[in-house]
């Protein structure tokens, strides 16, 4: 019950504890999000990195931002399976008895996403040193990284909630998390857009990784990110709102 606001941390803290629990009980779920970005990563690397022309001298540094955004849109499933879960199990019907706030049963899985995602992007991060990954950015530089990676973390993340409470399977939940790994691909996230064709390439630079994608990796070279920072934030944050106003809509049916 919202009326039960003034306990709202409170109750936020029980849900979060509750849902971290399952996280670390399955680690693997936070090395299978890995293992595919880091498979891409050393495929593009060491196979195709010498046949594409980037500008850069080091392409893992070109790739890693891109790198890291599929991670995390792989990561995402995993919260709308356990939402899924959840309303199938009748977990849900169980806490709207209690007097506690309704939302913190959301919040608790996206702050859940925001640590195991968290982890998953540093593991990355630790791979591609050990691949020739340098950065010359400070540390706010880096906060503003990690900054921007929490707030696409919680749109996709808000997504993600939408798809498990609305799925009518397991599989229905998860699969929507398929074309967000792909979105990478059409971006310039591994090669430059402007030696894409000129519909692939005009698409490209207006979809939301791109701004991302060129925000993170001039942070990490510390060149200036121009307006691609406010472009990345204006598409995080108006995802985060659409798809927070949906998932609430869609929760207060269950």
């Amino acid at each position: 019950m919202e009326s039960t606001n003034k306990y709202f941390l409170k109750d936020l803290s029980v849900m979060f504890g509750r849902s971290m629990r399952h996280i670390f009980r399955s680690m693997d779920t936070i090395i299978t999000v890995c293992i595919t970005p880091i498979a891409m990563m050393l495929l593009f690397v060491y196979v195709f990195g010498g046949a594409i022309e980037t500008g850069t001298e080091n392409y893992v540094n070109y790739l890693l931002p891109g790198i890291m955004l599929m991670a995390i849109g792989s990561g995402i499933a995993y919260v709308a399976y356990r939402l899924f879960t959840d309303k199938q199990r009748g977990i849900f019907e169980r806490f709207h008895s209690m007097p506690i706030a309704r939302s913190t049963v959301l919040w608790g899985h996206v702050l859940t996403s925001l640590i195991s995602n968290g982890i998953s992007v540093v593991v990355i991060i630790l791979v591609a040193l050990l691949m020739g990954f340098r950065s010359s950015a400070g540390i706010l530089e880096w906060l503003a990284v990690f900054g921007i990676l929490g707030i696409f973390t919680l749109a996709l993340t808000w997504i993600a909630v939408i798809a498990g409470l609305a799925a009518k399977t397991p599989d229905g939940a998860g699969a929507f998390a398929y074309p967000i790994v792909f979105l990478p691909f059409i971006s310039s996230a591994f090669v430059p857009t402007d030696t894409m064709p000129p519909v692939v390439g005009a698409f490209a630079k207006n979809q939301p990784v791109t701004p991302i994608v060129e925000a993170i990796r001039n942070l990490l070279a510390s060149q200036p990110v121009g307006n691609d920072i406010w472009v990345a934030l204006a598409w995080c944050i108006a995802i985060i709102v659409v798809a927070y106003l949906f998932a609430m809509r869609v929760y207060k049916k269950i």
